[in-house]
């Protein structure tokens, strides 16, 4: 690319540049001339006077000249006047003093050609100094003076190929850094707008975000996040490069020498208390995750938060530890509204039973009462069936009230026992009510399977498996029931041909009071609690409830138990 369409694409920046290296050039020049006159002098050289001074006073115009005219405007040829100058100037000098060797002076003005006009220049000043050798050569014939002309273009013309190769090299390299700096200005740019978006984002959500470093620096943390601190009195960054293990201090201990600023942390039980190591901060350092583990953050008894923590770890490009994002929830309100639910229906299925309890136990008298009348002993059965079914539910709320943890640490029996035995027999007690609906009970797939559990509970299981697939069949359909043991499990197999589940509701089938939209506005009853309560129990024994349903075709569980005890020392 030549100087003029650099110049007309990068005028703007290019236009003092070319003023600087103009001036340069002429002045360089002009310097070097002062400095031959004065050695010419004091050595006494003969020279030609009126060649001499030709010469002197042409370059010292030029180089006024160069300093006053602005090169930036004026069009890209009208500066190659003065290396041509140069030239006829030199070519003076060199004639008023052949044996001086002022002839490589012209080097400088055919560099400045080759340099700042490409190929172009480089033709113009050898075109130029050749032009003028034979000239001078003609004028003044030396045998002498004709070798130098030869001589002297072939010096000049190889240092400006040079000169012009090397201003290609650096030309290709100032464009090449050019368009990497747009480049670089354009990533740049867009990272700057990915970023203001990020931190737009982070700032609107509720949820409070930590960034820290492999090296455990804090990178970032959003406004949310000084909210939550400010609210446990956790303090706030003072500055975002801060070590995580000092402000995790900070924030969680508060001051060292004021024990009123200290801010207690308990696990989800709430009276658990947590030691130092055990703070998110402290196991996120250490390289650990953590997925929606909830911390209480207060003294219990007083007005306190509770925040669900999540650690997740970040990766290098190269695969390596990156550090971690911290995210904290707030999770109060949901946490106090499910203990305010759980209290309550504790309580109401509490004052509900005792008087239930009562209505059956008086049914049952007067039931038993030989002399009572048909009809009444018929409208009776009806009464205490139904306290039955009331008091069952009431059971299995009071169940489903109960906290995780104490579902976990209610008591088993287990002992080994026919699993076929607790089906026949929870088949023979509802077959009743599968008569009345037409449904066919298909048990040719019951087989011994003897299975280390508790009969009861295992009872209960089975009683709401098979009962279900009798409340939610249609009339006429057919219940298959199988049980079998592979010598490590047994397993029961309880299959319906009713309305089925959808996939989108099947994930939440076990969720506590969870009942489908195809049954909410149906006559058929239920709490929603059956199916939760019996996978706690299956699970109790080290064994897993499963189903698979679709929409219209039916419902299948599938229950796992295990054949052995467990041993000492195994998972």
């Amino acid at each position: 690319m030549d100087a003029s369409a650099r110049r007309t694409r990068d005028a703007p920046n290019i236009d003092r540049t070319w003023e600087r290296v103009t001036a340069l050039n002429q002045f360089t020049l002009g310097g070097i001339v002062l400095v031959v006159c004065g050695l010419l002098i004091i050595s006494n050289t003969q020279t030609n006077f009126t060649f001499f001074l030709a010469g002197v006073v042409m370059i010292f115009t030029a180089s006024g000249v160069a300093l006053v005219v602005p090169w930036g405007a004026v069009p890209i040829w009208g500066s190659m006047v003065l290396p041509l100058i140069d030239i006829v100037a030199i070519g003076l000098l060199r004639e008023s003093a052949p044996s001086a060797g002022l002839g490589t002076l012209w080097m400088l003005p055919a560099i400045w050609l080759s340099s700042q006009f490409a190929f172009r220049g480089l033709v113009v000043s050898l075109g130029a100094i050749v032009g003028l050798q034979v000239w001078l050569v003609i004028e003044t014939f030396d045998e002498a003076f004709a070798v130098d002309t030869v001589l002297v273009p072939l010096v000049i013309a190889a240092v400006s190929l040079t000169t012009y190769a090397t201003a290609r090299r650096s030309g290709a390299q100032r464009r090449l850094l050019r368009k990497q700096s747009r480049m670089l200005e354009g990533a740049l740019a867009r990272a700057r707008r990915q970023e203001m978006t990020v931190t737009q984002v982070l700032d609107a959500v509720d949820f409070g975000v930590i960034r820290i470093t492999a090296d455990g620096e804090i990178a970032m943390m959003n406004e949310a996040q000084g909210r939550l601190q400010a609210g446990d009195r956790l303090g706030t960054y003072q500055d975002p490069g801060e070590r995580a293990r000092a402000t995790h201090l900070a924030e969680l201990t508060g001051p060292e020498s004021d024990e009123r600023n200290q801010v207690n942390v308990y696990r989800e039980d709430g009276v658990t208390r947590l030691v130092s190591a055990e703070f998110p901060f402290a196991r996120a350092l250490r390289g650990e995750s953590l997925e929606a583990e909830v911390l209480w953050f207060g003294e219990p008894g007083t007005p306190r938060r509770a925040l669900s923590v999540t650690v997740r770890r970040l990766a290098g490009a190269d695969g390596s530890d990156d550090g971690a994002v911290l995210v904290f929830r707030d999770v109060t309100a949901e946490l106090s509204a499910i203990r305010s639910r759980e209290d309550l229906v504790a309580s109401v299925s509490h004052e509900l039973r005792t008087p239930l309890t009562s209505i059956v136990g008086y049914i049952e008298l007067v039931l038993d009462d030989d002399q009572l009348q048909p009809s009444s002993r018929r409208g009776l059965e009806v009464a205490a069936r139904n306290a039955n079914r009331l008091l069952a539910i009431v059971a299995d709320i009071l169940a489903a009230s109960t906290s995780g943890e104490a579902m976990a640490g209610l008591s088993i029996d287990p002992d080994d026992a026919n699993l076929a035995d607790i089906v026949w027999a929870s088949v023979e007690a509802v077959a009743p009510r599968a008569a009345e609906r037409d449904l066919r009970v298909d048990t040719s797939g019951v087989e011994p399977a003897l299975a280390y559990i508790d009969a009861a509970r295992i009872r209960q299981v089975v009683d709401n498996l098979i009962s279900n697939a009798v409340k939610y069949n249609r009339d006429g359909g057919t219940i298959e029931i199988s049980c079998t043991s592979d010598g490590r499990n047994a397993w029961l197999v309880v299959r319906d041909t009713g309305m089925g589940i959808s996939q989108e509701e099947l994930p939440r089938l076990f969720e506590r009071f969870f009942r489908a939209a195809s049954v909410r506005n149906t006559s058929t009853h239920g709490s929603g609690l059956g199916l939760s309560i019996s996978r706690d129990i299956v699970r109790m024994h080290r064994g897993d409830l499963t189903v698979t349903s679709a929409v219209g075709e039916g419902t299948t569980m599938l229950v796992r138990l295990p054949v052995h005890p467990r041993r000492k020392g195994t998972a």
